[in-house]
C-alpha cells in the first residue's frame, strides 16, 4: 500500500511549499527506507530480484536450506563460486558471508554510490541512472495527496526535467514516458549521464559493416564489424509462450529509458519503469535492453525482448544506428538502423 501524507496538497500549493523549502519536510514525514542509508563504500551487494530466495548450505539446489530472504533484501556478496548449473550457461553462485550460497540468477549485483546533486537541468531534460540498490519516488495524486509511487532500481535510467530544493534535501523531478506523470526522487541517488557517455561507438565503421547476431539456441548476442567479433554477451530471450521471432530486423527505434508495461493476468502482467538502453527491432516492441528483474542470462525469461546486462545493452545502444542525441528522449527512423539477425542455431 502506498504511504499517504495526512496533508492534501493542490498542485499550486505544492509549488508554493517547494519554494518555501517545505518539500523536503513533507517527504521526511513519509519516511525513507533504511536500506537507502548505506555508506558509499562501493562494496558489491546483491539485491534479491525475485519474490524470495533461499540461502543454501552448499552451491546446489538440493542442498540444505539455511534462511529465506524477500524481494529487495540486500545480501553481502563475499565471493563467486562455481556450483550446480541453474541454467545450461550459468553455474555461478554467490557466497553470502558465512550464511551459505545463493544462485546468481536470482540476485542483482548492486553498489551504493551517492552523487552531488546538479544545480540545474538542461532545457528539455536529461537522462540519469540510479546508483543505489533502490530508491522510492513520490508524486501528487488526483486528490492532491502526496503518495509514494514507483520504486526505481540500480542501473535503471530515467528522464530528469528539473531540480527541486527542499529544506534539507534536493530532489529531481522525473517524467514517466508511459503515464505522463511526474514524480520526485532524491537527487543524490541518481547520476546524470554526461553527453560523452552517449557518443557513438566505432563511428568510423560504415553502418553497412555493423551487424548483430542473436542466437536463440545458445541465448547469446554477438556484434560484428565486418567479420570481426566486437561483442559477445549472454542474453535472455522470449519464452515458449512469448517467443523472440527468427528473421532480419534493424535497430530503427532507440530510447535511453522506457517504462514497459503490458498484460492483465497475473502470469502475463509486468510493469517495469526505467528499463535502460532500449534498442527496438520491431514495431510490436521487441528490443534489446538492460534488465534488473533477474540476473539469469543464458535462459529464456522475456516476453519476446532480448534481455541483457545493462552494460551490454548500453554498448549496443551506443554502437548501433540511429544515434540518439543527449537532449532527445528517443530516435525513431523507420526502415533504417543497424542490421540484426535472429536465428535458432549459429551457422557452421
Amino acid at each position: 500500500m502506498p504511504v499517504v501524507s495526512s496533508h492534501p496538497l493542490s498542485r499550486r500549493n505544492f509549488l508554493k511549499l517547494s519554494g518555501a523549502g517545505l518539500f523536503g519536510f513533507l517527504l521526511a514525514e513519509l519516511g525513507l527506507d533504511p536500506a537507502l542509508a548505506l555508506d558509499s563504500t562501493g562494496i558489491i551487494q546483491g539485491r534479491v530480484a525475485y519474490a524470495s530466495v533461499t540461502i543454501s548450505k552448499e552451491p546446489a539446489a538440493q542442498s540444505d536450506k539455511v534462511i529465506t530472504y524477500k524481494k529487495d533484501d540486500l545480501l553481502n556478496i563475499t565471493t563467486e563460486v562455481r556450483g550446480e548449473q541453474g541454467n545450461p550457461y550459468n553455474d555461478i553462485w554467490y557466497r553470502i558471508g558465512e550464511q551459505g550460497y545463493v544462485y546468481s540468477g536470482w540476485v542483482q549485483p548492486v553498489k551504493t554510490s551517492f552523487n552531488q546533486p546538479a544545480s540545474g537541468i538542461p532545457r528539455g531534460g536529461t537522462l540519469a541512472e540510479v546508483t543505489v540498490p533502490f530508491t522510492d519516488t513520490y508524486r501528487i495524486n488526483k486528490q492532491g495527496l502526496f503518495t509514494r509511487s514507483y520504486r526505481m532500481y540500480y542501473q535503471t535510467t530515467h528522464w530528469v526535467t528539473d531540480v527541486v530544493e527542499g529544506s534539507n534535501l534536493i530532489w529531481y523531478r522525473l517524467y514517466d514516458d508511459l503515464t505522463g506523470i511526474y514524480s520526485f526522487v532524491l537527487a543524490e541517488h541518481l547520476r546524470l549521464v554526461p553527453p560523452e557517455e552517449l557518443t557513438p561507438l566505432s563511428p568510423d565503421v560504415p553502418g553497412a559493416d555493423k551487424s548483430i547476431l542473436v542466437d536463440l539456441e545458445t541465448q547469446s548476442v554477438t556484434a560484428y564489424e565486418g567479420k570481426t567479433q566486437v561483442l559477445f554477451a549472454r542474453a535472455s530471450t522470449g519464452t515458449r509462450n512469448s517467443p523472440t521471432w527468427n528473421g532480419k530486423f534493424h535497430t530503427f527505434h532507440k530510447r535511453g529509458s522506457r517504462h514497459m508495461s503490458a498484460g492483465s493476468g497475473a502470469a502475463w502482467f509486468y510493469d517495469l519503469p526505467g528499463v535502460p538502453w532500449v534498442s527496438y527491432i520491431t514495431d510490436s516492441g521487441i528490443s534489446f535492453h538492460g534488465t534488473y528483474w533477474h540476473n539469469d542470462y543464458g535462459r529464456p525469461h522475456s516476453h519476446g525482448c532480448i534481455n541483457l546486462p545493462s552494460e551490454a545493452a548500453k554498448w549496443i545502444y551506443r554502437w548501433t544506428m540511429p544515434v540518439v542525441p543527449p537532449e532527445r528522449r528517443f530516435k525513431y527512423t523507420p526502415g533504417e538502423g543497424t542490421m540484426v539477425q535472429v536465428i535458432h542455431k549459429t551457422p557452421a
